[in-house]
C-alpha cells in the first residue's frame, strides 16, 4: 500500500510538471509557444531548410538558456530554462538572419514586428472583466512642427459621455509606437477595472507617439541628441498643437498629467517640468535621462523648475526589481535629487520584472490611482 502511494504520487507530480500550456500571445489554434509549471517555454517552429535555430529576445530574454533540436520532418524544438514573469520581446536567429516566430502574434517593438510572449504572473489587473468598457478611437493632426500628420490613439473611459474629464498624455518607449499601451500594456482593461473598483478617477488618456522630427532631422543619426531634440519638439507639439485640439475636440475639464517608460519617461518629465503649472502630475516609468554628465546630471532636464513651481506636481517613479544597473543609477539619481530638495514624490518597486511591459502595467496601475484626486 506505502509503495503504491508513492508510486503514484511520483506520476502525479510528473504529470503536472510537464503541464503545458499554450501561451496568450500565440494565433488563434497554435499550441506553441507553450509553457509549463515552471515558466519553461516550449517553441517548436518548422524551418526545414535551416542549419542553426538560436533564441533571442528583449530584455527579460537574456539570461534564459535554451537549447534547440531538429525532427527528420524539419521541425526546430527550442527548450528554455524558466523565463521570469511579464511580457518579452523575442525572435529567432535562423541561420544567423532574424526571424519572428510564425506561431505568435506580432507587437511593435525593436522597431519593426516584433514576436512577443507574456509568462503569467497570476494578476488579474490587466485582463479584460465583465464591467463596464471604455473604448479606445484613432485619431490625427497635422503638426506645423514636424510638418507632417501625428496619429495618437484616444481612450475614453467608460461613463464619457456624463461629463468632462482628466486627460493623461502617455508615451511608449524607444523603437514601439502608439499601439504599445494598447496592445502590450492592456490600457483599456487596467483603467477599466480600476474605474469599476472605484479606485482611480474616470479620464481620458492620449497615447502619442514618442518621435516628433521634421523630414530633415529624421536623417540625423539616431543617438542621443537626436533624441533630446525630439523630446523638445514633442514638447512643443504637445503644448501648442496637441492639447489645444484634445481640448477643443474632447470633453475635457483643464487637468491634465503627462507620464511615459523609458525613453518616454524622460519626455514626460522633460514636458512636465518646463511646464509645471499645466500637469497636476508626471510619471516616470523605467526613468531614462539624457544627455546628462557628473557634474550636470540635469544638463537637458531642467527638474529644478519644479522647485520654483507653485503647483508643485505630483510626481511618481517607477521601476523593475531587476531592471538593469543603467535604470537604477538613473532611479536613484532622480531619487536623491527629489529627497535633497524636500520634494514629494512616491517610488514604486515592480517586484521581479525586468525592463518590460509588465513593469510598465504596473506602474500604470499604480499612477493612474494616484492623480486626479482633485
Amino acid at each position: 500500500m506505502k509503495l503504491s502511494l508513492i508510486i503514484c504520487m511520483f506520476f502525479i507530480q510528473l504529470f503536472f510538471a510537464q503541464d503545458w500550456k499554450s501561451s496568450s500571445t500565440n494565433l488563434s489554434g497554435k499550441e506553441f509557444p507553450r509553457i509549463n509549471a515552471k515558466n519553461e517555454v516550449e517553441f517548436k517552429i518548422y524551418f526545414p531548410d535551416a542549419k542553426s535555430v538560436v533564441l533571442d529576445g528583449g530584455d527579460g530574454m537574456k539570461n534564459v538558456k535554451s537549447v534547440s533540436e531538429k525532427d527528420n520532418n524539419g521541425f526546430w524544438t527550442i527548450t528554455t530554462s524558466p523565463v521570469e514573469i511579464g511580457f518579452h520581446y523575442y525572435w529567432l536567429n535562423v541561420d544567423g538572419k532574424r526571424t519572428n516566430d510564425p506561431n505568435t502574434q506580432l507587437y511593435f517593438g525593436y522597431g519593426q514586428p516584433t514576436s512577443g510572449i507574456e509568462i503569467p504572473s497570476g494578476e488579474d489587473f490587466f485582463l479584460r472583466k465583465n464591467i463596464r468598457h471604455g473604448k479606445i478611437l484613432n485619431d490625427s493632426l497635422y503638426s506645423n512642427i514636424t510638418k507632417n500628420v501625428r496619429n495618437f490613439k484616444v481612450y475614453l473611459p467608460p461613463n464619457y459621455e456624463k461629463g468632462k474629464f482628466p486627460v493623461l498624455y502617455l508615451y511608449h518607449g524607444t523603437g514601439e509606437d502608439i499601439t504599445g499601451w494598447e496592445r502590450q500594456g492592456y490600457i483599456e482593461n487596467i483603467l477599466d477595472n480600476l474605474f469599476a473598483a472605484k479606485k482611480a478617477r474616470e479620464m481620458i488618456v492620449i497615447m502619442d507617439y514618442g518621435v516628433a522630427l521634421t523630414p530633415e532631422l529624421e536623417r540625423m543619426p539616431d543617438n542621443y541628441p537626436r533624441t533630446v531634440l525630439s523630446s523638445k519638439k514633442l514638447d512643443k507639439w504637445l503644448v501648442s498643437e496637441l492639447m489645444p485640439y484634445i481640448e477643443k475636440h474632447y470633453k475635457t475639464n483643464g487637468n491634465n498629467a503627462v507620464a511615459g517608460l523609458s525613453r518616454g519617461s524622460y519626455q514626460a518629465m522633460l514636458i512636465g517640468v518646463n511646464h509645471p503649472e499645466k500637469f497636476s502630475a508626471i510619471g516616470a516609468f523605467s526613468p531614462v535621462i539624457y544627455e546628462g554628465t557628473q557634474a550636470e546630471p540635469y544638463k537637458e532636464l531642467p527638474i529644478q523648475n519644479l522647485l520654483k513651481s507653485e503647483k508643485k506636481p505630483f510626481f511618481f517613479i517607477g521601476i523593475g526589481e531587476k531592471e538593469g544597473n543603467l535604470f537604477e543609477e538613473f532611479n536613484n539619481t532622480l531619487t536623491a535629487f527629489l529627497k535633497s530638495n524636500d520634494y514629494p514624490f512616491v517610488q514604486y518597486r515592480s517586484p521581479g520584472t525586468y525592463h518590460e511591459w509588465l513593469t510598465w502595467r504596473r506602474c500604470l496601475y499604480q499612477f493612474a490611482q494616484k492623480i486626479f484626486k482633485k
